[in-house]
């Protein structure tokens, strides 16, 4: 069974729009999504691998996902208040 995808649009369905905008328009969240777009593929290919939930290089992966989405997730809806 395949790992599922934890990109923002997919997370957050109702916001693709505005994560589809901010890509195209903003060099700075482009940037920021590819680096977590990035991280979720490595992620989940240890996944995909079996690694262990306790290995520490996992986890710091894991916590970085998690900051980014939510400095991400920030952005967008800081932009949506804005309009």
């Amino acid at each position: 069974m395949p790992i599922a995808s934890h990109e923002l649009s997919v997370d957050f369905p109702e916001y693709a729009e505005s994560i589809k905008r901010l890509i195209e328009d903003d060099l700075q969240f482009k940037l920021e999504n590819d680096i977590y777009s990035k991280l979720d593929k490595q992620i989940r290919g240890l996944q995909d691998s079996g690694i262990g939930t306790d290995d520490d290089h996992y986890c710091r992966l894991k916590k970085q996902r998690a900051y980014l989405k939510q400095h991400l997730y920030n952005r967008v809806t800081a932009t949506i208040t804005q309009h």
